[in-house]
């Protein structure tokens, strides 16, 4: 089933996020106010569309709440970056991933409850693409010639199997560098999950379910990894 994603503010930032995810297969709604950004665009993703988005009942028309995700990517206007925000909230967007360009609106947006936020000045539409198409990965390091360090939850299938039965090297090409494990520690007299680097695993270290895998490899050695044992 190919992913199906709409991005709504069609700067470079929002354009770069669009046709990225397009080039990978996914199914991309663009969406701009402005005609000659949705002009541009059209001819790379599946459908582009100039409409106001904040105007609730103009994005239900385009069905947006069936999206896996939606990108807010609107640049400048940050009035119509927060409407547009708490429509898809209204809508029951299953994933709102929304821009903030600097430290004020992260608060402003993080008190409106939404949980991912973009800061172009730190992050690339490749990047923010990647993270997407691929879940399991929380983030990674693109290196030269094709390799990137990644760190993904521990897939599924290889939970509660030791590092050795996995065969990382010899079956993935992939290397480990460590793994980030979460314990429970009291702070402030309450029970609270903290994360831990376990520092260079052992052949016979356990992978537990909640574990984070810091890996090093080719990109498409580290996406059959998650394919095979997602």
């Amino acid at each position: 089933m190919r992913h199906k994603f709409a991005v709504i503010g069609l700067g470079i930032f929002g354009n770069s996020i669009a046709t990225t995810l397009a080039e990978r297969g996914a199914e991309v709604i663009a969406i701009d106010n402005d005609e000659d950004h949705v002009e541009a665009i059209k001819d790379q993703v599946a459908y582009a569309v100039a409409l106001d988005a904040t105007d609730i009942r103009a994005l239900e028309a385009q069905n947006i709440g069936d999206m896996d995700a939606v990108i807010v990517a609107i640049g400048e206007d940050f009035e119509a970056l927060l409407i547009t925000t708490a429509n898809l909230q209204e809508l029951n967007v299953k994933r709102v991933i929304t821009r903030a360009s600097n430290k004020q609106q992260r608060r402003i947006l993080e008190k409106m409850g939404v949980q991912e936020i973009l800061s172009p000045e730190g992050e690339v539409g490749k990047t923010v693409a990647e993270r997407l198409l691929q879940p399991s990965i929380r983030t990674f390091l693109p290196l030269p010639d094709n390799y990137e360090i990644v760190e993904i939850n521990a897939p599924r299938n290889i939970a509660n199997r030791s590092v050795a039965k996995i065969s990382l090297r010899e079956k993935y090409n992939l290397n480990l560098i460590t793994i980030k494990r979460f314990f429970e520690e009291i702070q402030d007299g309450k029970p609270t999950q903290v994360e831990h680097i376990i520092g260079v695993p052992k052949a016979d270290t356990i992978i537990y379910p909640s574990d984070i895998l810091l890996l090093i490899g080719k990109k498409q050695d580290v996406k059959r990894f998650i394919d095979i044992n997602r």
